[in-house]
């Protein structure tokens, strides 16, 4: 904790406020301010003391704190406009418990009373999206959001938000956006570059962490960038395209090669950084590469959250087939009575690609909003109801909740850019940000997002949805804003996502562990969540080493895993 000179304020502050210095600068020339300290935390709390919540806007960066008032006996508490920080609670009569972790609010004896709803969210999702966590007792502050609470009253305000209708400024030329863009990209990556040590990068050889590398490397000497790979899963490895831009911009890159081993004896250190039920696959290969480059650097830049608003994900491109039909959704309405017949796996190109197609051809039946859930989810509901043994408990309210995530598709007119929208404030801040706060922190890596930062994020939601996916590409602008300079093998080439070959293990070296220790009749039976011919479903499957969509198992180990860890 930081107290200002008068003692009246204290803050605790979790992050980087980027434009420090300019605010800095900003203070004492209007307030006369002399600062004891170098540091972004004695500006914000002075900010936030001479502008109140109006400094929220003022700020470039990534952060979550609460500033005590000593005089009013009040709190106010924020978080950064898109959620990179996290910011957990917990308030009842007597106290208010905050921390970025879910174990350092447990710590004070807070009551753990399962919120069913989340149970039906995680399950479905993967995740569980913000406010809500694992607990009904305790809440996260949702992005771009400030709270004031004193004895009296509770305030709850958003300062940030993702638009809620969406917005076409067609006045803006295609050419225009390009090179506006890149002027922004170009100056969000040179203020994330600002750091007391050095600054590396993620690269994975894709389109995003590529452009990110190329920006950094013109800003900064000696660029050091990592990526990982697999030495006996080539589906999964893009690390020799990575190597390519390594040696496109000069940087001083590593490769770093798991192996089985690696994954196995990683597994639970990684399970034990998860403190609340979050079934992401790309999780432990991202635990793992934070975990090696944190003996080399502290900070990274990374690629994360391009693809959310550029429309880069190959749902994005489903979703542009279905409204703009051409050669390939009649193959797959085609396709389609003999692809239901092969079961999807992510373990390799002709699994993935059955996999994809099967989930075209069950979207185009369903409504725009229907069908945006159902490509976010692992399970569709009736499938849910299927396997869950709780009944009726919660339903109601994560209906509640679905409705208010797809609240943007009620707007008469559908544009592309909900879909975008909708990923911003669903996906981006719940899944994909929390994935890489709690695994890079978990490791002692910081993490910096230069392709979400808020200036960026106000612009391109503005811009004409074709400018982002179109029949060719996703991401256009953005790749247009690169292309000079990215090697024409990256710019085409087609979206990998970062992966790992959890079904081998599972079926193998894992076997005996998911069987025994998770998956056995007695545990199953008193958790009382699963049915028990659902589990043994699995446990057949596993053990014939058959198979079965890797994510969605990935999902209920990670949950059974967490089970005994906090419930039992």
């Amino acid at each position: 904790p930081m107290h200002d000179t008068s003692d009246r304020y204290v803050i605790i502050f979790n992050g980087e406020i980027l434009n420090y210095k300019q605010l800095k600068a900003e203070l004492i020339e209007a307030f006369g301010i002399s600062f004891n300290t170098e540091s972004d935390t004695e500006v914000l709390l002075n900010a936030y003391i001479h502008w109140g919540e109006g400094c929220l806007s003022k700020l470039s960066g990534f952060f979550a704190f609460v500033i005590y008032d000593k005089e009013k006996h009040d709190l106010f508490v924020a978080r950064d406009r898109l959620g990179v920080k996290p910011l957990l609670y917990y308030i009842d009569e007597d106290k208010f418990v905050f921390a970025s972790e879910m174990k350092s609010v447990l710590a004070y004896n807070v009551p753990k009373e399962i919120d069913w709803a989340s149970v039906r969210q995680y399950l479905t999702l993967g995740y569980i999206p913000e406010p809500d966590s694992i607990f009904q007792t305790i809440k996260k502050v949702p992005a771009g959001t400030y709270m004031r609470i004193s004895k009296e009253r509770i305030e709850q305000k958003k300062y940030y938000q993702i638009p809620e209708k969406p917005i076409q400024n067609h006045t803006i030329e295609f050419q225009e956006a390009v090179a506006t863009v890149r002027t922004i990209v170009d100056q969000s990556i040179q203020d994330r570059l600002v750091s007391d040590v050095p600054v590396g990068a993620f690269l994975s050889g894709g389109v995003d962490s590529s452009i990110v590398v190329a920006s950094a490397s013109q800003h900064t000497k000696n660029l050091h960038t990592f990526s990982i790979g697999y030495h006996d899963a080539a589906y999964y490895d893009e690390t020799k395209d990575a190597e390519l831009v390594a040696k496109t911009f000069g940087t001083s890159h590593t490769t770093y090669k798991l192996t089985k081993n690696d994954l196995i004896d990683h597994l639970f250190y990684c399970l034990d950084s998860i403190d609340e039920p979050f079934g992401d696959t790309s999780t432990l290969p991202l635990f793992l590469l934070s975990k090696k480059v944190s003996s080399k650097v502290k900070v990274v830049l990374s690629g994360d959250g391009a693809d959310e608003l550029f429309g880069g994900y190959n749902k994005h491109k489903a979703e542009w087939l279905v409204k703009h039909p051409d050669w390939k959704l009649m193959l797959a309405k085609v396709m389609a009575p003999v692809t239901k017949n092969f079961t999807g796996s992510r373990e390799g190109a002709f699994g993935d690609t059955i996999r994809k197609m099967n989930k075209l051809t069950e979207g185009m039946k369903l409504s725009d909003s229907e069908r945006y859930y159902a490509w976010c989810s692992l399970v569709n509901d009736r499938t849910l109801n299927d396997f869950l043994t709780i009944g009726n408990k919660g339903e109601e309210e994560y209906n509640k909740r679905r409705a208010h995530s797809l609240r943007r598709f009620n707007h008469k007119k559908y544009d592309f850019n909900t879909v975008l929208n909708t990923d911003l404030e669903l996906v981006l801040g719940s899944d994909m940000l929390h994935k890489v706060d709690s695994m890079s922190m978990a490791s002692g890596l910081e993490v910096r997002e230069p392709l979400i930062d808020y200036r960026l994020v106000d612009y391109v939601t503005a811009l004409p949805a074709e400018y982002k996916r179109n029949a060719k590409t996703g991401k256009d602008v953005l790749k247009q804003a690169f292309k000079e300079e990215l090697p024409k093998e990256i710019l085409n080439k087609p979206k990998h996502g970062f992966d790992v070959p959890l079904m081998d293990l599972f079926s193998k070296e894992l076997k005996s562990w998911i069987l025994d220790e998770l998956f056995t009749e007695e545990f199953v039976k008193d958790q009382g969540v699963f049915r028990w011919d659902y589990i043994l479903n699995i446990r057949n499957v596993i053990s014939k080493s058959g198979n079965y969509d890797e994510a969605q198992l990935w999902s209920i180990i990670v949950f059974q895993y967490w089970w005994k860890k906090f419930m039992k």
